[in-house]
């Protein structure tokens, strides 16, 4: 299977870039009811994915920060705790799956690493669930074939 049959392409997909401020990522976030989204650099290349824990934990750490003062913080000065992998368009599907596991949204790249969009985890789940579904009545099907065969 072609990673690109699951892509969301980036024309689609909620961002943000390196120089947003904090204000600007929570609130975008919060419009759009998502705890991750992908950070793109000025070149247009994956730079990294900042979750709702991301800026909790920053906020947090810095004592005395109001939401009223987040805008005076860039979200490159925000440390992310965990690091989402990308993949190539021409990756495995078996790599695809390998990453979904852990993150909510698979980052997909070019060969120039520019991203070019993402793979959700439920667009994953739910073709992996129709696979098994239609797994299913194929043996359903050869099960109920296997005694007419023994008729004749």
């Amino acid at each position: 299977m072609n990673i690109a049959f699951f892509l969301l392409p980036k024309q689609e997909v909620v961002c943000v870039t390196a120089d947003a401020t904090l204000r600007q990522t929570l609130e975008r976030m919060e419009y759009h009811r998502y705890t991750a989204v992908p950070i793109l650099d000025d070149q247009g290349g994956y730079a990294g994915t900042i979750t709702e824990g991301d800026l909790l934990w920053f906020l947090k750490n810095q004592p005395g920060v109001s939401f009223e003062q987040t805008n005076k913080y860039r979200l490159m000065d925000v440390p992310r705790r965990i690091s989402n992998k990308a993949v190539q368009i021409d990756a495995k599907m078996e790599d695809l799956i390998s990453l979904a596991k852990v993150q909510n949204f698979v980052p997909v790249i070019d060969d120039m690493n520019r991203f070019i969009g993402i793979v959700r985890r439920s667009d994953i789940i739910d073709y992996c669930a129709g696979a098994m579904l239609e797994h299913s009545r194929g043996d359903k099907e050869a099960a109920a074939a296997v005694p007419k065969q023994l008729e004749t």
